[in-house]
């Protein structure tokens, strides 16, 4: 959907969660650890740990905690028998959500889960509910002054998967997860360091919030989610109109 800002919706939930340094460093060595120990500890030959490195490192995580996680996840010692599960919901006004989860208990966390979009206004889903709506893809967002022409020449042996233009003008480029590191190697090759880029679920179409109060309770439900401690990442279909994401910003 080009001229669509994507990056408006995530920096606003990154906002709430860098006030909450430890927990994020917590989250981050369990995908770290986890990818590890599924892919191997090689980021080379391991597109999901070099995201997770990527992430970690652009958190200021220190190099040596991110060395230490992926060490034990490639050891596969201290390995408790934590799994990934993926919930899916509605949020207010119907609004989809989906939630990233790493558990070594599945019935507290998905108790925790249901209790959050109840208190807030939403309900808990059946597995494929609103999962169609989303897909896993890398994104990266360009400095201000980049052309298509520049950014193509660029990364076009990495294969990206599109190059969309954002409502403010700069230009981001969509790929799969398995070349966002390909992708993103090519772009600082090429002197363009991303502003932004991350690895994450995508809706194919975005609801648009154009209602304060609205945004409010949706806002809420996320940042519950995001708060509890099994919970990875929370993604949603909502697009915030820049004047409502000035107003919860206040």
């Amino acid at each position: 959907m080009a001229g669509h800002s994507k990056w408006s919706n995530i920096k606003h939930r990154k906002a709430a969660q860098d006030a909450k340094r430890g927990k994020i460093f917590n989250k981050l060595i369990r995908e770290l650890t986890v990818a590890a120990r599924q892919g191997g500890g090689d980021p080379e030959d391991n597109p999901r740990l070099r995201a997770a490195m990527d992430k970690a490192l652009g958190s200021n995580m220190p190099k040596d905690t991110v060395q230490r996680a992926v060490d034990r996840g490639a050891g596969n010692t201290d390995g408790d028998a934590m799994e990934e599960v993926v919930y899916e919901g509605y949020g207010p006004e119907g609004v989809a959500v989906m939630v990233e989860a790493m558990t070594d208990n599945r019935n507290r966390t998905v108790s925790e889960v249901r209790h959050a979009f109840g208190k807030h206004g939403g309900n808990l889903g059946t597995s494929g509910s609103v999962a169609f709506m989303f897909h896993k893809q890398g994104r990266l967002t360009l400095p201000e002054g980049v052309d298509e022409e520049t950014a193509m020449e660029a990364t076009l042996a990495a294969e990206p998967e599109d190059i969309e233009t954002l409502e403010d003008g700069r230009l981001e480029i969509v790929t799969t997860p398995d070349t966002f590191g390909a992708v993103k190697d090519a772009l600082v090759e090429a002197g363009i360091a991303p502003e932004a880029s991350d690895v994450g679920l995508y809706p194919d179409n975005y609801s648009r919030i154009d209602d304060a109060e609205l945004g409010r309770r949706i806002v809420k439900l996320v940042d519950r989610l995001e708060d509890l401690d099994d919970v990875q990442n929370v993604y949603t279909n909502a697009d915030f109109d820049n004047a409502i994401l000035d107003e919860l910003h206040d």
